[in-house]
């Protein structure tokens, strides 16, 4: 009884992701954010050229770490620099994927180490976390770096009836590692055109349980009690009669 009466006081208009939207064309004024390089990123990196035998010098495993359980590619150090083959330091944070791709391009061409040389790029360790209110909470590993908030929500098994849509929390840990806090609302559509739509890398969603989660777990720590207690009387009065 304690459930169905919980859920049936969820506001329907709450519980619905952009209420109230209809047929249209939603222009965003963001484009999807092309992620910076930052120190801890780790990279995969792979150079292909006409001359494969002298490509496979660039490709070897690396060797830098020392932790054997860290996943393969180029740590980004603290100093915001990757060891690579041949070519040695190179500075890599502030940098977009595009950005480093053609900087080791130009290296390999100006130093004539190979002719006309192909670079590829991708990080391997983008990630975001979801908690709270949502049938799977945890860490989404992102293969293509590029992942919305919807979509998010949607690899975490979506957002239980008992979620407060309207004031999704967004954690964002900055460069310098100060962090940013932004609260969203999922009931409008103007999601859509929020900056915080696309995630970055190590963003952290949480989804707080609304009044009547809260309500209902009040109760359930009320109730718990008393029927312990009724049971020990029931559990009490049958040994009494039994032994009598």
């Amino acid at each position: 009884m304690t459930v169905v009466a919980s859920v049936s006081c969820v506001n329907t208009r709450k519980a619905t992701y952009f209420y109230n939207i209809g047929d249209t064309l939603l222009h965003s004024k963001y484009p999807v954010p092309q992620p910076i390089i930052q120190s801890n990123d780790i990279l995969s990196i792979v150079v292909s050229s006409m001359n494969p035998k002298a490509s496979e010098t660039y490709n070897l495993p690396d060797t830098h770490s020392t932790n054997p359980n860290r996943q393969p590619g180029y740590l980004v150090n603290q100093k915001g620099y990757i060891q690579f083959p041949v070519l040695g330091k190179i500075k890599a944070s502030g940098l977009t994927r595009e950005e480093l791709q053609k900087k080791i391009v130009d290296e390999l061409v100006d130093r004539k180490l190979l002719l006309d040389p192909i670079v590829s790029i991708k990080q391997t360790n983008f990630k975001v976390t979801v908690l709270g209110e949502v049938k799977d909470p945890g860490v989404i590993h992102v293969e293509n770096e590029k992942i919305s908030l919807l979509e998010a929500i949607g690899k975490a098994g979506d957002l239980t009836i008992y979620a407060e849509r309207n004031k999704v929390l967004l954690v964002r840990i900055k460069p310098n590692g100060d962090k940013l806090t932004r609260r969203l609302n999922l009931n409008s559509n103007k999601i859509f055109d929020s900056p915080y739509f696309y995630l970055k890398n190590n963003d952290v969603i949480y989804v707080e349980p609304n009044k009547a989660k809260v309500a209902s777990s009040g109760r359930s720590k009320n109730i718990l009690p008393i029927l312990f207690s009724g049971m020990s009387l029931v559990i009490i009065t049958l040994r009494y009669l039994i032994d009598k």
